[in-house]
């Protein structure tokens, strides 16, 4: 089984970054015969501040990730926040992500599931590896099987993040599709003065960390110029920088 590798901006901030970042992800997908898939979220709902910039919303959004997902035949993911977003965001995206502080939310789970898109569910940062089974639980009961599970460390407040990799060799018990999420891992929650910090030097790091570990996916949030983004600019991959760390995994 070849790697899943998700990689795009945190949040839609024009069609200007999203085609940078699309021509990038065509030009790796070719080079390693492989299949980065596109993500990018029509709206941050959990943003810090309620000031922070969310996005285009969720009707605009889709219409600029169809376009991305047409336009340069990448598969596309984004972020569901509520349950009603299952079957519209369903219609454009592979695969509808569960966001990590939602990961229990039983109807999103649910409204997710009955789409029948592959489903990534993200640990949230106060639960463990093992407790990933009930919400994989609710997915397949709900009559979907294509379930993927993400690490994305665990956070003790004090604005930072612990990743305890000994979570992803047990949520292989549960999925056979662990991902680790290596740019939110490295994020410093609240940290900046209203908005979250970062750390994105170590984020090779933490890839290569998980691949010890067993993890078969890697999350990279990925910009032209992170120092400019509008949410998670800290923590995300410089785009120039994604293909040498893809290299290195493969």
């Amino acid at each position: 089984m070849k790697p899943v590798f998700i990689a795009g901006p945190c949040v839609i901030e024009s069609v200007d970054v999203l085609e940078q970042v699309a021509e990038e992800l065509v030009k790796i997908n070719t080079k390693y015969d492989i299949d980065v898939i596109f993500k990018s979220s029509f709206d941050k709902a959990n943003r810090t501040s309620i000031h922070s910039f969310r996005g285009p919303g969720l009707e605009k959004g889709l219409e600029m990730l169809g376009k991305i997902k047409a336009d340069y035949g990448l598969r596309v993911l984004t972020d569901i926040h509520e349950s009603w977003q299952a079957a519209p965001a369903a219609e454009v995206a592979d695969v509808l992500q569960i966001p990590a502080f939602l990961c229990r939310q039983t109807d999103l789970l649910v409204a997710a599931a009955k789409t029948g898109k592959v489903v990534n569910i993200k640990k949230a940062q106060f639960l463990s590896g093992e407790d990933m089974c009930y919400p994989v639980q609710k997915v397949r009961e709900s009559g979907n099987d294509n379930v993927w599970l993400t690490e994305r460390g665990n956070i003790y407040g004090y604005n930072n993040l612990a990743v305890d990799f000994r979570n992803i060799a047990d949520m292989r018990k549960f999925t056979d599709v662990v991902i680790m999420d290596c740019t939110h891992s490295v994020q410093r929650p609240g940290a900046a003065g209203g908005k979250t910090g970062g750390n994105r030097e170590f984020v090779p790091a933490m890839a290569h960390a998980a691949k010890a570990f067993g993890a078969n996916g890697y999350f990279f949030e990925v910009h032209p110029d992170p120092e400019k983004a509008l949410s998670d600019g800290p923590n995300m991959l410089y785009l120039r920088d994604l293909d040498a760390l893809i290299a290195s995994l493969l």
